[in-house]
């Protein structure tokens, strides 16, 4: 049985040497060797009749170090299990001479590892913590809006000759042109659709009067406004930023011209978009946008108490970390996985991000322990239901019962990815539901523009 000691080396910093003689390795040695005598293909022998000194004479000084290096982790795992002792990663082995392994001279051998320990937490008290909670006003403004987009958005498309007015929508076809105005081969094309609005007031005028087959030339910089210009250059794959693209010109082929007429206030309308046949009256349906508009920024809002809690818990809980120990393990992971090598001074420069991440998992950690939270294989079956609904666009209620449904649940619980991505984030979930419930937040009210710019400035903050 291999023999461990253990000394300290830095904070949290521990060297572990793992000592083992022939009795540790040896016999698992010469079971190896037989075995391997067995299964050896050698020319000249018959299989499994190759005399044991000649295996041991070809692969011997292989086997050997196998099962001595074997032996080594065997006992390095046995005594960081019964010890109890919790570590960052991995143990790295220290430098050894693996040279000393001598198959004809077997020895006691000494192999040394440095640990890096985890520490014990203490969370700071939750109803210490300074919380705000964000009142969201939702204004009559706001419910109007919301109401006039939907008429826009489920509007009846009419067809019609020719451009009469901003509000009309053009299909067309963009097609990129070079310097000689003719189209640029392999260029840019790109079918899109928006209304006549989408163009500065110069290039509104000239596509009035304009019919299904007529041509616009436009500079893009110029033919669109900041925002609109924006959504041009997504739908064509063009860093708008770029002066450059902004400079570049394009034919724009008018396939198609309608006109929107806008969605009556209905019972037809509303049973659309609230199947329950529960609005009736307009007065219903301001109301029903009201509350869905409410619960969306509430929502927000929680998202935002959420933010707040990950950085009062980061900023008020100290942790001391064997720092020595973690910039030698990220060195030797450095450039792994595909991923592109850093330097020293990068690793350096990384490391407040990385210890950061690394307290909130033993922040998490600790708090998953001490609440006992936990992730049921059901809860993971209804979140892939209601992932796959979302993707679908239905009701779960109406599909839970459909034979694919959970053949389709089934498969996915047997995707480890899948399983382990929703665990964690059900665990993350449930984690700052039982925070948000033990901290007092000051209630506060604001803006939904105030708010808006507050998340952005913070995201920016933070990025």
């Amino acid at each position: 049985m291999a023999t461990i000691t253990k000394e300290s080396i830095g904070t949290l910093h521990e060297k572990i040497t793992v000592k083992v003689d022939t009795a540790d390795y040896l016999p698992g040695f010469e079971k190896a060797l037989k075995e391997y005598s067995k299964k050896a293909n050698i020319p000249g022998f018959r299989p499994g009749m190759v005399p044991k000194g000649m295996v041991k004479k070809m692969y011997g000084q292989s086997l050997f170090m196998d099962e001595v290096l074997k032996s080594v982790d065997k006992g390095l795992i046995d005594y960081l299990q019964n010890e109890k002792i919790e570590i960052f990663a991995q143990p790295l082995p220290m430098d050894t001479d693996m040279a000393k392994l001598d198959v004809n001279n077997p020895a006691e051998y000494n192999f040394d590892f440095e640990v890096g320990l985890k520490p014990e937490i203490e969370l700071p008290a939750m109803d210490s913590l300074k919380i705000t909670g964000y009142n969201i006003k939702v204004t009559d403004e706001m419910v109007k809006e919301q109401v006039e987009k939907l008429q826009n958005q489920y509007a009846n498309r009419i067809g019609k000759t020719e451009v009469d007015n901003e509000e009309d929508f053009l299909t067309v076809t963009f097609s990129e042109l070079g310097a000689d105005g003719e189209k640029v081969e392999g260029g840019i094309v790109k079918h899109d659709s928006f209304p006549v609005k989408y163009f500065t007031e110069n290039l509104r005028k000239e596509a009035i009067d304009k019919k299904e087959g007529d041509t616009l030339q436009i500079t893009l910089g110029d033919a669109f406004a900041e925002k609109e210009l924006e959504y041009v250059g997504q739908s064509l794959g063009v860093d708008v930023k770029d002066e450059a693209n902004k400079q570049k010109q394009f034919e724009l082929a008018i396939t198609m011209v309608q006109e929107y007429e806008k969605r009556a206030l209905d019972e037809s309308f509303f049973n659309q978009l609230f199947p329950a046949g529960d609005v009736k009256t307009e007065e219903d349906f301001s109301n029903k946008i009201k509350e869905d508009i409410q619960n969306y920024w509430a929502a927000q809002s929680r998202n935002q108490i959420h933010d707040q809690l990950f950085h009062q818990l980061v900023d008020n809980t100290s942790v001391n970390f064997p720092d020595e120990f973690l910039k030698k393990w990220l060195k030797v992971q450095n450039g792994q996985d595909g991923q592109p090598a850093k330097t020293d001074e990068q690793i350096e420069k990384d490391m407040p991000s990385f210890l950061n991440q690394l307290k909130w998992t033993l922040i998490s950690d600790k708090i998953v322990v001490d609440q006992s939270i936990s992730v049921a294989p059901e809860e993971i079956q209804a979140f892939a239901k209601q992932q796959l609904m979302g993707y679908m666009g239905g009701n779960i209620q109406d599909m839970d019962d459909q034979p694919w449904v959970n053949d389709y649940v089934e498969r996915m619980m047997k995707d480890r990815r899948f399983v382990e991505d929703s665990y964690n984030r059900i665990q993350s979930q449930k984690l700052f539901e039982w925070a948000e419930k033990e901290v007092k937040p000051e209630d506060k009210d604001i803006s939904v523009e105030d708010f808006t710019k507050m998340v952005e400035e913070h995201q920016h903050h933070h990025h």
